[in-house]
């Protein structure tokens, strides 16, 4: 994923936590805000330490960050998206987190299908 498509300042985060909107499955929560002047979506992941050591956190960013690069063309562009892991999400694959992904954005109406 280039670097103009990723969230990784604690300012930018904390700006979605407070006062972007949510919305959440089992697996993840979304927090999204709209930005009018960016040509598009950027993403931001976070993986807690309660979800297990850094191999299985870096595992879940790894499928995360290849769901949106498959997704790419179909979200919605101005936006600012954060990812937040639950912890159901240890124990699946990719496929199942790309099927979680999608339903949370299909939901939000941020898939442009």
């Amino acid at each position: 994923m280039k670097k103009a498509f990723r969230i990784k300042k604690n300012e930018e985060f904390q700006y979605l936590f407070k006062h972007g909107k949510s919305f959440a499955n089992r697996q993840l929560v979304i927090y999204y805000v709209k930005k009018i002047d960016q040509e598009h979506f950027r993403i931001g992941l976070s993986v807690g330490k309660k979800i297990g050591n850094a191999v299985t956190r870096n595992r879940i960013k790894r499928y995360l960050r290849q769901a949106f690069q498959e997704l790419e063309n179909n979200i919605e562009n101005p936006y600012d998206i954060v990812i937040i892991a639950r912890n159901p999400t240890k124990d699946m694959g990719f496929e199942e987190i790309k099927k979680s992904l999608i339903h949370l954005l299909y939901k939000e109406k941020l898939l442009n299908k």
